[in-house]
């Protein structure tokens, strides 16, 4: 910039002289036509430093933006991460920032919960600004196809199928599976899967839970899937299942919300449902061939526990809205 405004008053500088030669030779002209010439030569220079400011200004802000870019870029960026805001205690929707929680793009609420803990922690470690982008369900993987977001944190197990349209990360949570039914209800007392045999279930769509767990269950009437993990959560609450099946975070968060829950928990037992590690390994999803970004979060997931990730569950599962 400073180059800029030196040659900005050399060419300032050569144009007065010119002005004082023109001078010169008007000298032997009438006064009035001596008068306009040196009139009109002042106004050219004047017009000419005028002219070579603005142009060294617009360089110096050119070379300030970049200089902006630059640094935003040399600190990381933006990292664009996907969730429902609206699956506790994984994620959910509240309308300030207590507890730490961070402002939802394009929008006034802001999100919270044991993913956006986790987001913010791996964010800050790669140095690097979060947005957190809501999103569906059903939208979270084609968000993450189209290049909207960078990543998906949102409770996702890693299964075969995911796996052929996106990338996972190692685990950053480990989740069995248990069903929820009411206190008072007949199949309260089940102590393993053969226990709920015969009733009415449901759980959220596209989840191992609908997909995998509730056909397992002799002769269930298994009713259309939940569009959210809300959603069947009242699907139990109004009485329209017997009982319904998740995972154990989900479970523990419901029955703060609803006190008249039971977790039943066949985990350990000879008849629990059947699962594999994926199945109860939760990743965080990233584009297909995005080697880079996935090796940056695993390495900070590799400083972590599976008690750091409970102790950071239970924090979340403590705070969110409907315990409160």
């Amino acid at each position: 910039m400073t180059r800029s405004i030196n040659n900005a008053v050399r060419k300032a500088a050569a144009v007065m002289m010119a002005a004082a030669m023109v001078i010169g030779v008007s000298a032997c002209g009438s006064s009035t036509s001596e008068e306009t010439t040196v009139a009109e030569t002042e106004a050219a220079g004047t017009e000419a430093v005028e002219a070579e400011t603005e142009t060294a200004e617009t360089e110096a802000s050119g070379e300030t933006e970049a200089e902006a870019e630059a640094e935003t870029e040399a600190a990381g960026g933006t990292l664009r991460v996907a969730m429902e805001c609206a699956y506790a205690p994984y994620n959910w929707t509240q309308s300030d920032d207590s507890n730490g929680a961070v402002q939802i793009s394009g929008s006034s609420d802001y999100a919270y919960g044991y993913d956006v803990m986790m987001a913010k922690k791996i964010a800050e470690e790669l140095g690097m600004e979060l947005e957190i982008v809501r999103s569906d369900w059903d939208s979270l993987i084609p968000a993450l196809q189209s290049d909207k977001v960078d990543c998906v944190i949102a409770g996702q197990s890693i299964t075969s199928e995911r796996l052929q349209t996106v990338d996972f990360t190692e685990p950053y949570y480990y989740a069995s599976v248990v069903a929820l039914t009411k206190s008072d209800s007949e199949y309260a007392d089940a102590a393993g899967v053969a226990d709920l045999a015969g009733g009415t279930c449901t759980s959220q769509q596209n989840t191992i839970w609908y997909d995998s767990c509730l056909p397992q269950i002799a002769d269930a009437n298994i009713l259309a899937a939940q569009e959210s993990a809300p959603a069947m959560l009242v699907a139990l609450e109004s009485d329209r299942v017997d009982y319904i099946v998740t995972d154990m975070p989900t479970a523990k968060a419901a029955c703060i919300a609803y006190p008249d829950l039971k977790i039943l928990d066949f985990t350990g037992s000879d008849d629990d449902f059947e699962v594999s590690e994926e199945d109860i390994n939760i990743g965080i999803s990233i584009n297909k061939g995005n080697t880079e970004l996935k090796d940056k979060i695993n390495e900070v997931l590799a400083t972590m526990t599976t008690d750091d990730y409970n102790a950071m569950m239970d924090e979340a599962i403590s705070v969110q809205p409907l315990a409160q």
